[in-house]
């Protein structure tokens, strides 16, 4: 089976986030660019993806997804807390599509996760292991699958989809094709 991870900048924060790492960042400030990566996802990867957002996000993304999709959530016990913010970010939603069918006899695995955020790792939004592993178990990846980190970034879920998947980790960068 072939999957697919997107964890695209956020919408309306990728100039600011990303805008010094790669000059086409912010086409993410638009929606338009998170439907071209939905179509993109659900032609391309038909047996099941994923894909991270924030959640002031939610009410405009989700909408734009097929109507079998669901929303997950990344519960962050440990998260920054901004100032000014009164009621801190401390989830984030995963839209996620498909994926393998389990057996009676297999695992369930939760529409939730609660991990911490990852620190000091020099690049925003880095997704910590075990969210990793959590999103692979939402679409059930197993070893001759192939699933594909569209948005590489710090190359942590790249990692983890190799060790999963018993493969050589590949290169990152902050969009698919860059090595």
């Amino acid at each position: 089976m072939k999957f697919a991870y997107a964890d695209p900048p956020y919408l309306g924060l990728a100039a600011a986030f990303y805008g010094d790492r790669h000059p086409e960042a912010a086409v993410y400030d638009t929606p338009e660019a998170h439907q071209a990566l939905i179509n993109r996802m659900c032609a391309e990867y038909p047996d099941g993806w994923a894909m991270s957002l924030h959640t002031p996000s939610l009410r405009i993304i989700l909408p734009m997804c097929p109507a079998d999709c669901r929303v997950a959530a990344w519960v962050k016990p440990f998260a920054s807390f901004k100032k000014g913010v009164g009621v801190a970010y401390a989830w984030e939603p995963v839209i996620f599509r498909g994926g393998r069918k389990r057996a009676l006899t297999e695992q369930t695995t939760r529409d939730w996760v609660a991990e911490n955020i990852t620190m000091q790792r020099g690049f925003p939004g880095a997704k910590p292991r075990g969210f990793c592993i959590w999103v692979m178990d939402l679409l059930h990846v197993q070893p001759g699958d192939t699933m594909d980190d569209l948005f590489p970034g710090s190359g942590a879920v790249g990692h983890a989809i190799a060790e999963r998947l018993q493969l050589q980790p590949q290169p990152f960068g902050l969009f698919a094709g860059e090595a």
